[in-house]
Formats: C-alpha cells, structure tokens, sequence
C-alpha cells in the first residue's frame, strides 16, 4: 500500500519525506496508522550511519497509533485497536521466555536493520529501502510492526503523545523501576537531564526517593528537572568537582546513580560519590562500541558497589506501558511535560531542535499541520 516514509539514502543525508509502498501484511505483521512518533538519539545515529544499518532506510521507533490491518496468525490486536510500538524481540531464546525480551538474542538483527535480505518499501525512483528498524520503522505515516511489539493501550489517553513510552521513557523510568528498584527513603543521582535522564527522574519520584539530583550542565534543563521533582541540581560548568559537589549534598554517597550522559569523565566522578552498596546503572551509549570504563577496583569491591547495565530499563513493554499510562492518568507520571510536538514533515527541524537542546523530546505528528503562514 502506498504511504509516506521519512527516507534516508545515505548515511548523514537528511530525511527525506516521500511517498513509499508497503509490502503486503506477512502471518505475524500489524498495520499500524502511525499518529505519533518521538525522535531518539538512536534513531540519528543510525540516520549517521554509526550503528550499521543499510541505506536508503526508513527508522523511527517510538510510534505510536491505530491499528489498520493484521495478519492471519495475528490475535493479540486487531483492527481499531490503539498501540504503542516497542523494540523487537522473537520470543523463543531464552531471556524472551524468561521475561527478558529486551536482552533476545536476535535483538541487533531484529532492531538494527542488520539483515539485508529484510523487508523493504518501494520508492518512487526504482529504489528499495529498507524497513523493520525496531521491528517498525515509524518514521512514517503507517508502519509494519510485529505482534510481538505491538502493546496496546486505552483509547482514552491522547495517542499522539504516547509514543516514545516505547522507548526513551520507557528505558528511563523502566532503569530506575524496574532495574534499580530504590527503597523508599533512597537518594538518587541522574547524570544527563534529556529526555531518558529524566524520566528516570519521574521514576525515582514514583518510587518515593527522598533525595533526587539531577546533573547536567545546561541550567534551563536543571530548572525543569526541579520542576518535576528533582530537590537538588547540580551545574557542571559551575561545580566541575562532580565527587565534591554530591558528597556535600549526600555526605555518605549516593544509594543509586543512572548514567544517561555517557560522559566518562562524569562517571568516574560519580563512582567517588557512591555509597558504600551503591548501584551506578549504565543506560547511555559511550561515545564509541570500544570505549572502555576504568574503575576504581578496590573501592568498589571493598564497598559492595554494582555497576550494572540496563537496556530499555529492563522492562516487558506489555507490562510496563500500561503501567506507566496508568500512572500518567493519576497524575504521579507527568512525561507529557518533557514532548514539544512538531507536524511529520518538519523532521529535520525536529532533529536539530532536540540536538541543540531547543527541545527536550521531539515527538511528529502526522495529524498537525503548521499555519499557512509559517515556512514549510
């Protein structure tokens, strides 16, 4: 069926709004009318051709929207449903059956692209370009997804926001919820206030932490990290003593601490400031796939400490998006406060705005369209 795509022909080509043909709905697909989409650093690193996928391709993978079509063997959604799209996963190795779906075995060749015998969209110059990123590729006015990754959710919540629950608050909040998992009472350190930094905020207030510092270096982003429930910020460009600057706040260290900068200088520092059986939870990626992380060994074996990655937080989408839009909807999960909205065709926009921290988490909508009298 024809639609439009955000394409990508080659790696760091901007994207490109174009008409697109799907192929036809396979056993296990899901036609999904794309009403939302969020925009993930992931998603521009592929776009820059630094995690491997193949060229033209359509990314995108925090849709959200409205089921149009279902295969033959498809019975967990069905036409009409509302769902948000997350990661891929095949259910059959053993961290899907034992409720790890975001640690599958297949998960790069599922959500990267990595197949080049994959499917594949017709454009309108002969080319193919490739799909399935994320098991979705929602950059896009309709996406085939899978019915494993289609979660569904209430009809009563606004569709074009939920989105990137798929995905960046999901790994947040999920790293900090269902990761980490702090006691009441527990202090919280969050390096990196964008998007995922926080979330795992709003997650450290659901979870009652009574200490929540947030760390970043532009004071816009920590003014709206105090909004939200953080009770101390802390500069980086005003305080570059990062061990210092929490000791004073957390004389005993911190109980917990999530990465979600990727700055190696920050994470030796905050490795200085944990508490003795301390957890640093590495969410962000390093600047490079062979980056490597020094610690400080005996301190942290003498301490207790864990260092711990997390992927997507840890989280079974099934579960954990209706939890997190069962607390949006009593108000304890505000993440709508973090989403600027741009109209799909305005991705490029979009991208620089999240990039230069304009915006804190970009979300299109292929329902907005701008007045006539703002430029196209």
């Amino acid at each position: 069926m024809n639609s439009i795509g955000a394409v990508v022909h080659a790696a760091g080509a901007p994207f490109s709004i174009e008409v697109i043909d799907l192929p036809d709905l396979g056993p296990q697909d899901v036609l999904v009318r794309i009403i939302g989409v969020g925009i993930c650093h992931t998603d521009i690193s592929s776009r820059d051709g630094h995690l491997g996928a193949p060229f033209p391709s359509i990314f995108g993978h925090e849709g959200s929207g409205v089921v149009e079509g279902v295969g033959i063997d498809v019975t967990k959604v069905a036409p009409g449903d509302h769902v948000v799209l997350a990661p891929a996963s095949d259910g059959t190795c053993p961290h899907c059956h034992s409720g790890a779906p975001m640690y599958c075995e297949r998960g790069p060749e599922l959500n990267f692209q990595t197949n080049r015998n994959g499917s594949t969209a017709a454009l309108a110059n002969g080319q193919r370009a490739f799909l399935k990123y994320f098991g979705q590729s929602s950059f896009a006015h309709h996406a085939l997804a899978g019915e494993r990754n289609a979660v569904k959710v209430p009809k009563d919540v606004s569709l074009g926001i939920l989105g990137p629950l798929g995905c960046g608050i999901q790994t947040g909040a999920g790293t900090v919820m269902n990761g980490l998992r702090p006691q009441a009472g527990s202090s919280l350190v969050v390096l990196g206030a964008g998007s995922v930094g926080l979330a795992a905020l709003l997650g450290a207030v659901v979870c009652g932490c009574s200490t929540i510092i947030a760390v970043d270096r532009v004071e816009a982003r920590l003014a709206f990290a105090r909004s939200i429930g953080a009770t101390h910020t802390i500069n980086t460009d005003l305080l570059p003593d990062l061990t210092a600057a929490i000791r004073s706040i957390l004389p005993r260290g911190a109980d917990y601490v999530v990465d979600c900068a990727g700055v190696a200088q920050l994470i030796g520092a905050v490795l200085g400031a944990l508490a003795p059986l301390g957890t640093l939870g590495l969410v962000a990626l390093p600047s490079s796939v062979d980056r490597k992380l020094e610690l400080p060994w005996f301190s942290v074996l003498n301490s207790g400490q864990r260092i711990q990655g997390f992927v997507e937080g840890n989280s079974v989408p099934d579960i954990f998006i209706p939890q997190m839009i069962a607390l949006y909807r009593a108000g304890r999960f505000p993440f709508d406060k973090l989403i600027q909205t741009y109209p799909f065709a305005h991705i490029n926009e979009a991208v620089q705005d999240q990039l230069s921290g304009r915006t804190i988490k970009a979300v299109l909508s292929t329902e907005l369209i701008k007045p006539n009298n703002q430029p196209s």
